[in-house]
């Protein structure tokens, strides 16, 4: 693999880790600002609505520029924020760091994936992007557990100062080692918008809001289900969430590999099998070692899907991926906010903590049975469909 991929997985590892370690320091930030936690909360929410505009906005925008000048601004705008955060005298520039960094977030991922395709062969374009989303596993295995014990023993701005250190460092790799991507069309917001009138982009962008969406609410109110039903202790949480990580990354590099033999076979596997570890981590969440096993099936069925969800939209997306790859990065976060919001609803009901997980595998079989859906009009329709020849020997793969 070429070594560009590994400056653009830093990068990636730094996005994370901004986007995750905030939720460890909540605690330090509301004391040192005098807020409660719930208006602390927002330093979450705000960077993930921020994300979504960031996605489709920034990458809009920077549609016809060189995509290697892109992703470094948007590094130079990802330390900026992450420095803004370090030094924030008020809650509300710690804010307004938060929402610069979060601007570089989807737009980064969205236009980093296409960049990590085009550096490889036709057939380890998934194999790269999922590299490339190693940084992001990275950051929840390592990142956030060190980035917490930084906070906590240091003080929660030493976290920040050094995440804009991993800044600095992933742009002067981006800088060095990632080439100029050799276009043959000119660059154009018009060609990128076209790749919508693709009804399997479409279909795409629905499947990782659900299919991401359905892991990504059981995983919010996971800290519950650990204590009050698990029986897990709440010093015992960090750590079965590393547990977790490990299997986001095992399931990140497999789900690569399998997406290189068949797109959407790997997301119907793939999608089939978390709804069941989900039903199943539903009905044993009261035995501990279960419980255990469970979490680290959920992150890795969770994850196995992100490599071949954001290849497929790029492959639909013809010689326009650029756009609809930063959409398909804010559909993740689409995905995150209605997961989240339909296992809130469940447990004001009072369907219990483990109501969550249920509705995150209703929500899963939903995308399975979108993919299916979208499988079968691929099969039938590849004369509407087909795509363009500097991507037919990867396309071949997806049905």
């Amino acid at each position: 693999m070429p070594a560009g991929l590994i400056a653009l997985a830093l990068g990636g590892f730094g996005i994370g880790l901004t986007e995750f370690v905030i939720t460890g320091l909540l605690p330090e930030v509301a004391a040192d600002f005098g807020v409660s936690e719930t208006t602390a909360g927002w330093l979450v929410t705000g960077y993930a609505l921020a994300v979504i505009v960031g996605a489709l906005g920034l990458t809009a925008a920077t549609t016809r520029l060189p995509r290697k000048a892109v992703l470094i601004g948007l590094l130079v705008l990802f330390v900026i924020g992450n420095t803004l955060s370090a030094l924030a005298p008020t809650y509300g520039v710690m804010m307004t760091g938060r929402v610069v960094a979060a601007l570089c977030h989807g737009a980064f991922f969205g236009i980093g994936a296409v960049v990590a395709s085009e550096m490889v062969a036709r057939e380890k374009r998934a194999s790269a992007v999922a590299l490339m989303f190693t940084g992001l596993t990275a950051s929840n295995v390592l990142g956030v557990p060190f980035g917490t014990f930084l906070g906590q023993a240091l003080g929660w701005r030493a976290t920040f100062w050094a995440i804009a250190a991993i800044g600095v460092v992933a742009l002067i790799g981006v800088a060095v080692l990632v080439p100029a991507p050799e276009s043959t069309t000119a660059p154009s917001l018009a060609r990128e918008l076209g790749a919508f009138r693709s009804g399997q982009v479409w279909l795409s962008l629905g499947v990782t809001v659900l299919g991401y969406g359905g892991m990504f609410g059981a995983f919010t109110y996971i800290a519950y289900t650990l204590t009050a039903v698990s029986g897990f202790t709440s010093a015992a949480v960090p750590w079965l969430l590393v547990v977790f990580g490990l299997g986001l990354f095992v399931g990140n590099w497999a789900g690569g590999r399998l997406a290189a033999r068949s797109i959407d076979g790997t997301l119907i596997a793939v999608l089939a099998g978390l709804t069941v570890v989900l039903a199943l981590f539903a009905a044993v969440a009261s035995n501990p070692v279960l419980t255990v096993v469970a979490l680290v099936l959920m992150g890795a069925f969770g994850f196995a899907t992100v490599p071949a969800l954001q290849t497929r939209v790029m492959q639909y997306a013809d010689h326009a991926p650029t756009l609809a790859s930063g959409a398909n990065i804010a559909a993740f976060n689409l995905g995150n906010a209605f997961g989240a919001w339909v296992g809130g609803l469940t447990i004001a009901a009072g369907l219990g903590y483990t109501s969550p997980i249920w509705a995150g595998a209703a929500i899963t079989l939903a995308g399975l049975a979108l993919v299916a859906v979208a499988a079968s009009a691929a099969r039938h329709g590849r004369a509407a469909h087909r795509p363009s020849a500097a991507t037919t020997g990867s396309v071949r793969t997806v049905a």
